[in-house]
């Protein structure tokens, strides 16, 4: 037997004796995961289901979503954005707890722009219902021009929002200070792509150009990573699972430098420092993101 084959039944095993605690990654194809949530018309299969096509026109937008809900763990999906004048346009990709009183939600919304400028990243977190923690970035590379990994990690120790490698955002777990921390409630996995350029573009002062559309936005490489819900409950408090690790309990200093870069060169608000909406500094705020 080859090393290869050794190392793969030894994985296997190990996850046969922990079948509780083991999570498979990549799926095959997007429908192993994901079902079409959302006018299956403007979603297209491509390469035999390995990558999608999202479709927006003047008819509908479009949306999917996981199966399933997970309990922390990576989700991570490669991303091209819609080229040329993609302005009034939100391709969104988040996790949501899809309940109505007490929401916990975690979101990358890409706000499209006019050709040639920058495209907008904004982040939102809500907490136990709480929302209204938009954060927003500008993009230091073209996103329509290739795919780029946009990842979210969720343990109970933080959530980080990667761009690629670079870490965007980070929610640390301050439930120490009575600060609300999402870790009760399983979230699904979504995606839509739809029109809002009532706010999405400079405030909705650029209106979308339907002359420009059909708008097209493209995904591979779906993996999720966690605790699938329903399923074994003693998944989400297993501290051997690899997300829970040392290694992701808090920024390297790799990561520490690329976050500062971010935040100091390309962030172009933070709902921290935005005293006509917040006179008191949230309290997340102050014990530090």
């Amino acid at each position: 037997m080859t090393m290869a084959l050794t190392n793969a039944f030894v994985l296997l095993f190990s996850c046969v004796l922990a079948i509780s605690f083991c999570v498979w990654g990549k799926p095959a194809t997007f429908l192993d995961d994901f079902q079409i949530t959302w006018s299956d018309s403007h979603i297209r299969q491509i390469d035999g289901g390995k990558a999608i096509q999202l479709v927006l026109d003047q008819n509908s937008g479009c949306g999917f979503a996981s199966k399933r809900k997970y309990l922390f763990g990576r989700v991570s999906m490669k991303i091209k954005l819609i080229p040329g004048d993609a302005a009034g346009t939100v391709t969104a990709f988040y996790m949501n707890s899809d309940t109505d009183t007490v929401r916990d939600e975690l979101d990358f919304e890409f706000l499209g722009n006019r050709s040639g400028q920058p495209y907008t990243v904004q982040t939102n977190i809500y907490a136990h219902g709480k929302g209204d923690r938009e954060q927003r970035v500008n993009l230091w590379f073209d996103p329509s021009a290739d795919f780029h990994t946009y990842t979210i990690m969720w343990n109970h120790h933080h959530i980080v929002f990667y761009v690629d490698d670079v870490p965007i955002r980070v929610y640390k777990n301050n439930e120490a200070r009575n600060i609300p921390f999402p870790k009760f409630q399983p979230m699904g996995v979504y995606s839509t792509l739809w029109e809002a350029d009532d706010w999405a573009t400079r405030g909705g002062l650029e209106k979308i150009d339907w002359s420009k559309a059909p708008f097209l936005a493209y995904y591979k490489d779906f993996d999720i990573e966690g605790c699938p819900v329903p399923g074994p409950a003693s998944c989400a408090s297993n501290t051997g699972n690899w997300w829970e690790g040392s290694t992701y309990q808090a920024l390297n200093a790799m990561e520490a430098r690329r976050y500062r870069w971010v935040r100091m060169n390309h962030m172009i608000y933070d709902y921290c420092t935005d005293k006509s909406r917040y006179p008191v500094i949230p309290p997340e705020c102050i014990a530090g993101i």
